[in-house]
């Protein structure tokens, strides 16, 4: 596990935002609804500027799968990040069921 410094955390953050959220004007704004923050330190985030406080960095967690993702792996805690993509794919995969007991129900109408 690398050292994380203010720097590479921003980055971080940066790469996480921009993955999950794209790269435009309303996904600075929508954050910013979101979780209530300043667009300036969003768009500061956005830009790998700097990252977030401790509080708006808990917000984001709470709708951001990638920057929770981030900060479990920065943390050493991989063995969560594992866990909660099981959880994921166990999800997906009920979802897919799901539509193939549909498509059957279909076929036998």
């Amino acid at each position: 596990m690398e050292n994380v410094g203010s720097n590479r955390f921003a980055e971080l953050i940066s790469q996480a935002l921009h993955e999950e959220f794209g790269d435009n004007r309303s996904s600075v704004k929508m954050i910013a609804r979101l979780i209530n923050a300043n667009e300036r330190a969003v768009k500061n985030w956005f830009d790998g500027t700097n990252g977030p406080n401790g509080e708006f960095l808990v917000r984001l967690c709470r709708h951001s799968d990638l920057v929770l993702e981030t900060v479990l792996l920065q943390s050493g805690r991989t063995e969560l990040v594992k866990v909660r993509n099981l959880i994921c794919m166990r999800e997906k995969l009920h979802q897919m069921l799901s539509i193939l007991d549909e498509l059957e129900m279909m076929e036998s109408d």
